[in-house]
């Protein structure tokens, strides 16, 4: 489950790179064409195609955990989760979580 947005651009972003070096050529055909029927100069049209072409890309991803998870899909991560922390870890005592604990250094409250 890779629930990561960050992990997840870049990826993004190495797919997209991927994709335009495997297509070198017919980018530069597509490009010239807009140039041509846009009467725009390369410079203008590069970042719409670029766009248009990180769209393309991103649509062909695999979506995200949470864009996609049913409530089923939701509850078994959430087992998963809790299962993979240790079990032995040692707990506060009431004193640490009480509000005089909390707030024995703030004694105007």
């Amino acid at each position: 489950m890779d629930t990561s947005t960050s992990k997840g651009r870049n990826s993004e972003y190495k797919m997209l790179d991927e994709f335009k070096e495997q297509h070198i050529e017919e980018i530069q055909a597509i490009a010239s064409t807009l140039v041509k029927i846009t009467n725009l100069s390369e410079s203008a049209v590069k970042p719409h195609l670029d766009a248009m072409l990180e769209q393309l890309v991103k649509s062909k991803q695999k979506p995200l955990f949470y864009e996609t998870a049913s409530a089923e899909e939701w509850i078994q991560a959430l087992k998963d989760w809790s299962i993979s922390h240790r079990r032995n870890t040692p707990l506060l005592s009431d004193y640490a979580v009480s509000r005089t604990a909390i707030y024995e250094d703030n004694e105007e409250i």
